[in-house]
């Protein structure tokens, strides 16, 4: 199966996009009203100095459009002296056009008059004229790479009323904002700014449809702030939406990620910016813009910092312009990114998937949106845990069907599936696959059990449930116990789980086996994994929410999933190039289009760790190309490191 790799190819002096938003220190969003080139000039330098090729820049939508048919020309001649800027400093910058949400506020042009921004032909028009106005004036500027609509649209229009937009009509918007840039003359990639918060990523519906706008824009840009209460899973979150948000094909830019230095420490923050941006590039992401350029310090009295005061910090440059720990992590993966020559790279194939139901993102009659997000965090626990296994794993959605090379298909805690993917299941399993499934009883009492049709002959058992009752897990720790030998998992091995989740979702499921082998029991002797031989592959079951019950576990990576998914890609016969023997480190591997191979080890140890690869091939320093055995990682650190071809009948 190929993984998204998806690249930008415009304008190569400024790819892949590698840079930061950007707000002058002098005055934020305010910047333009008193402008100071030099001050943008260091600022733009500094970041240059650190690997940085470009920025994104903002129309602050009051100042920029002050009257409904006028355009402030003052600060249309400011922003062309920061395109020129940027052109002697070596960089580029991507315009911003309606920004009215910034930083924890929104701020309307005076005369919008509470005017509807999707729905208001007037102001529609009005918008779509600024877009073109600004276009004109600078899409034959060198700096210009590429276009933004808006940032973060959601948060100005209006998702967090009763009444959300519906799609059709964010999706009639977005095409008249980027015909006004096409129509305007602009031909860099064009893409809207709105986060990538819309169903298809989060599962939550704000009318911004990834899959309705994706014949208007160039790329998708993912806003990335969550939390976790699992540090493994947050350093994974950025690339976990960063594969999601590949449903349409296009490149996929991390647009906005970033900590504040009020919340975290220096060195936290380093760890944040390493781990976000070395698992991104591994979760196909191919560019990289950090939330935000500088420090505010000396603006602690205007808006949004007087009562946003952590905003301030949120810089990858102090309020004096010295580089903060991020800055240098940008600097070092900037480095990285050289020496592979990364716009020629792209994500070795795999023969592992991620099936995504398609509730994430479809709403059937009568499903529940509540259902919604024990898909996404199984998902995400799921793709921690096949990280920690070394198991490459690309996304196949449910909506566009189960087509691809795939030899393992993996279906975390999965409740719902339509009956054509069980079906194609059931094929895929016959025609060779190993297809696995770890049961999930739902969160809610509404139908409770599995939401698909015949559970037992896909699976070779005879469930034993009771109508509407969940078979509670009265256990604080599953303890599965191996009877037969599964890939690595020998006969008498156990793996530990921790129990988690509400009355509804702590439940397994009771089934004797008719035709399966029950190759793992829990500690009471009942069934808790079972193998299924059909045609020429098999099905597996886990009785147990194993994904599910970890995602409700706060630090409980690594936990032990990733042994069993380990042992299922050796029974599927999925590759892995590159395996370390410890759950802290995981491999990954890139390709040059050249052949040449390169591996990342990414270890999320607290402590510093030295490991010993096992490889299908020669490990080389990037460096010096010598020949390498035994690595050492920093305390969650990153190696990068080549790998060559193997000598006959060895694996080093």
């Amino acid at each position: 199966m190929r993984r998204h790799s998806a690249q930008l190819t415009h304008h190569p002096a400024v790819l892949p996009w590698l840079g930061a938003n950007f707000w002058s220190r002098t005055g934020g969003p305010l910047m333009w009203r008193d402008y100071d080139p030099k001050t943008v000039r260091e600022e733009l330098g500094v970041l240059r100095e650190h690997g940085l090729t470009m920025t994104r820049s903002f129309f602050y939508w009051p100042d920029f459009h002050p009257a409904p048919h006028r355009v402030d020309e003052e600060l249309c001649v400011r922003f062309r002296d920061f395109l020129d800027a940027h052109t002697e400093a070596g960089m580029g910058t991507i315009p911003t056009f309606i920004v009215g949400h910034m930083s924890g506020e929104n701020w309307d042009p005076a005369w919008r008059g509470g005017r509807d921004l999707y729905e208001d032909v007037w102001l529609v028009g009005r918008q779509a004229w600024f877009v073109s106005q600004m276009t004109r004036r600078f899409k034959d500027h060198p700096a210009v790479t590429g276009w933004l609509i808006t940032n973060e649209m959601p948060g100005y229009g209006r998702v967090y009323q009763v009444d959300p937009p519906s799609s059709d009509v964010v999706t009639a918007w977005a095409q008249a904002m980027c015909n006004a840039v096409r129509a305007a003359g602009g031909t860099q990639p064009v893409s809207l700014g709105d986060g990538a918060w819309g169903i298809e990523v989060t599962g939550r519906d704000n009318g911004f449809s990834l899959r309705e706008t994706a014949e208007y824009v160039d790329f998708v840009g993912p806003h990335i702030y969550r939390s976790d209460t699992d540090r493994v899973r947050q350093h994974h979150r950025a690339a976990f939406e960063c594969e999601l948000a590949a449903v349409t094909g296009a490149p996929v830019v991390l647009e906005e990620f970033g900590v504040s230095t009020d919340t975290v420490s220096a060195e936290n923050a380093a760890v944040y910016y390493r781990q976000t941006l070395h698992n991104s590039l591994l979760g196909g992401a191919t560019g990289w813009i950090a939330w935000n350029n500088t420090d505010y310090d000396d603006l602690w009295d205007q808006s949004p910092y007087d009562h946003h005061p952590f905003e301030m910090h949120f810089g990858i440059t102090d309020s004096t312009g010295a580089p903060k720990t991020p800055l240098l992590e940008l600097d070092s993966f900037a480095d990285v990114l050289r020496r592979v020559d990364f716009p020629r790279c792209r994500r070795a194939d795999t023969g592992a998937a991620l099936v995504v139901p398609a509730f994430l993102e479809r709403d059937y009659p009568y499903s529940r949106p509540a259902d919604r997000p024990l898909i996404f965090t199984s998902l995400h626990q799921a793709y921690a845990a096949a990280r920690a296994a070394d198991l490459p794993v690309g996304f196949l959605r449910e909506a566009d069907g189960l087509d691809g090379d795939v030899s393992l298909y993996l279906l975390p805690s999965t409740r719902q599936l339509t009956t054509r993917t069980r079906r194609a299941l059931e094929r895929r399993a016959r025609d060779g696959a190993t297809v696995y499934l770890s049961f999930c009883s739902g969160e809610h009492p509404g139908t409770r059990g599995p939401w698909f049709d015949g559970l037992d002959a896909l699976f070779g058992v005879e469930l034993q449930l009771s109508y509407g009752v969940a078979e509670p897990i009265e256990d604080d720790t599953l303890v599965m116990t191996f009877t037969e030998d599964i890939g690595p998992l020998t006969a008498g091995d156990t793996l530990r789980f921790p129990v988690a989740g509400n009355e509804d979702s702590r439940a397994y499921l009771p089934v004797v086996p008719r035709g399966a082998r029950v190759v793992a029991t829990d500690a009471h002797g009942r069934p808790a994994l079972l193998v299924h031989e059909t045609g020429r592959g098999r099905t597996v079951l886990a009785t147990y929410p194993l994904e599910h019950m970890a995602a409700r576990t706060a630090r409980v990576n690594p936990e032990q999933t990733h042994r069993l998914y380990a042992a299922l890609a050796e029974l599927a016969g999925a590759d892995r190039a590159v395996t370390v023997d410890t759950p802290y480190v995981g491999a990954d591997v890139l390709v040059h289009e050249d052949g040449r191979r390169f591996v990342w080890l990414i270890s999320q140890s607290a402590e510093p760790l030295t490991v010993r690869p096992a490889a299908d091939g020669e490990l080389r320093d990037l460096m010096t190309g010598e020949p390498v055995t035994d690595v050492g990682l920093d305390a969650y650190g990153v190696r990068i490191l080549e790998l060559g071809e193997a000598e006959a009948g060895d694996r080093n």
